[in-house]
């Protein structure tokens, strides 16, 4: 689908493309703009929709494909029985050689701006016309919350994609449909003013939390944002509020992930998933897993795990976790047997601490940290996190060190690498405690669709993916020779054909 269908379908029917998922709502052909917004209810029911447009955008292909196997934390199991698009097209964006033609850019695009849509018609509802159903602290969190979202979406393709068509009310005729890019500069721009204003509207965070924005994931979000553009000082103050919001990090770093353990005081945002028929559920961690015909081993279902064989966790990762480091274990764990890779017979699970692969076996090392309990195959309802205590930590950790404060850094480093069974880090050298900071943040947020972005913030990202290139390549024979080249034009992703045909947007180089 185009992105003027997105646009314009939704923002005049708001919420039926999530019916199935997240609501109950009236049959789809009498929803209309005359019979909707017409009580608090309803407003309820939008921010649900608001909310669900998340899921895809954090949790779908192409975030853990742009985020994670973009960069030098996983890799992919090469199936030479399986060529389709589908296949091809993560390949291509892991190796560097995608273009505007890939179906994966497209699902980050249209997600992305499925959600502010929403986020543009509640915003424009609530500002019009009197609401007396509704207190005014309700619409203040309300659009709080629009705001905070539309923000976070703007924030995801501004950082993919550089600057992208801005929209800010809903699409009202076709003439509006298509707008041209804006600046990297005015995008920010909309974002920060956004995001002020919902931390002038949210309430503070209160726990257990319910898995909404709050006054805690709009600071953390704009301090992100500073960090990324390089206002150290306004990012400090950011982060400095955080920090005064009861929020801390939990004891064991396994338990983070316990579905028991989600919206906790180290939450400060995540996506909201549940098992169930419900259609809340998501299949992590289901692709990450080896190809086999059975991963019941891993799972307690037998049978094969459909689409797998992706987000593979390369050893070059593996050995850059600490001696020590708890978080190893309780991220990656092993998968042992015999056969070939395409079609692996599963027979052991191990830990990857000290891990060598024996002479007649093969193995793979899978992503443990998002695999929990449930009762349905290919349906989980693990959270993904978006913004946890320990990265607002590791940012102040980074921010004091940029404004050349690096003794005041530590203490918040060292807060994360304590939880980790790690001893404290003394070093004071500004360039050499810039390494360590980025390594602490590669562990603790590994595979939480953070890594490629970090590379790219900190100018990284081209030195990091080329010397990757060179580890994979002599150990992967199918690697084309053009693949891993990092140039520039590399660090931001095509947009996507459809919009350069159809909008007629500028392409990236």
């Amino acid at each position: 689908m185009k992105t003027r269908f997105f646009i314009m379908a939704i923002s005049t029917l708001l919420v039926i493309s999530c019916s199935d998922d997240f609501l109950s709502l009236t049959p789809q052909s009498s929803i209309t703009n005359a019979n909707f917004f017409t009580n608090k209810d309803q407003f309820d029911q939008a921010m649900i929709g608001a909310y669900a447009s998340l899921k895809v955008v954090f949790a779908g292909r192409a975030s853990w494909v742009m985020g994670e196997m973009r960069s030098d934390n996983t890799f992919y199991a090469f199936n030479d029985g399986n060529r389709g698009p589908q296949y091809l097209d993560m390949e291509f964006t892991d190796n560097f050689l995608d273009d505007g033609s890939s179906e994966i850019i497209p699902e980050k695009w249209n997600g992305c701006y499925v959600g502010i849509s929403r986020c543009n018609k509640i915003i424009a509802e609530l500002s019009s016309g009197d609401k007396d159903y509704l207190s005014q602290d309700d619409i203040d969190s309300m659009i709080g919350q629009s705001k905070f979202i539309r923000a976070l979406l703007y924030f995801n393709l501004v950082r993919y994609f550089g600057g992208v068509p801005l929209y800010i009310a809903p699409v009202s005729n076709s003439g509006d449909a298509y707008q041209p890019r804006s600046s990297v500069n005015d995008v920010y721009s909309l974002i920060i003013d956004d995001l002020n204003d919902a931390i002038n509207k949210l309430d503070s965070p209160t726990f257990p939390q319910v898995g909404r924005a709050s006054k805690g994931s709009a600071s953390m979000l704009l301090a992100d944002v500073y960090l990324t553009r390089q206002d150290y000082d306004s990012a400090e103050s950011q982060l400095n509020s955080v920090f005064q919001m009861g929020y801390g990090l939990m004891p064991d770093y396994a338990s983070v992930f316990n579905l028991s353990n989600e919206n906790s005081s180290e939450s400060i945002f995540e996506v909201q998933f549940q098992q169930g028929v419900q259609g809340l559920q998501t299949d992590i961690p289901y692709p990450w897993m080896p190809l086999s015909d059975d991963v019941g081993l891993i799972t307690g279902f037998q049978g094969a795990a459909k689409y797998a064989g992706w987000n593979k966790v390369t050893q070059e990762m593996i050995d850059s976790y600490e001696s020590g480091d708890t978080r190893l274990e309780a991220s990656i764990e092993i998968i042992e047997g015999t056969g070939v890779v395409e079609n692996m017979v599963i027979e052991e699970v191990k830990s990857p601490v000290g891990y060598t692969t024996p002479p007649d076996k093969i193995s793979y090392a899978f992503i443990k940290k998002f695999l929990t309990p449930h009762s349905m195959v290919y349906n989980t309802g693990v959270n993904m996190p978006i913004y946890r205590y320990s990265e607002a930590l590791l940012s102040m950790a980074e921010v004091k060190n940029e404004l050349n404060k690096p003794s005041e850094a530590l203490p918040f480093l060292n807060e994360v690498r304590s939880r980790a069974g790690l001893t404290a880090i003394n070093e004071t050298d500004q360039s050499l405690l810039q390494e360590i900071i980025a390594h602490e943040r590669r562990v603790e947020l590994a595979f939480e669709n953070k890594r490629w972005l970090d590379l790219v913030r900190t100018e990284k990202a081209i030195e990091v993916m080329t010397n990757n290139g060179e580890y994979l390549k002599p150990r992967n024979s199918f690697l084309p020779d053009n693949s891993y080249v990092v140039t520039p034009d590399k660090l931001i992703f095509p947009i996507p054909d459809r919009e350069i045909q159809v909008a007629e947007l500028e392409p990236n180089p």
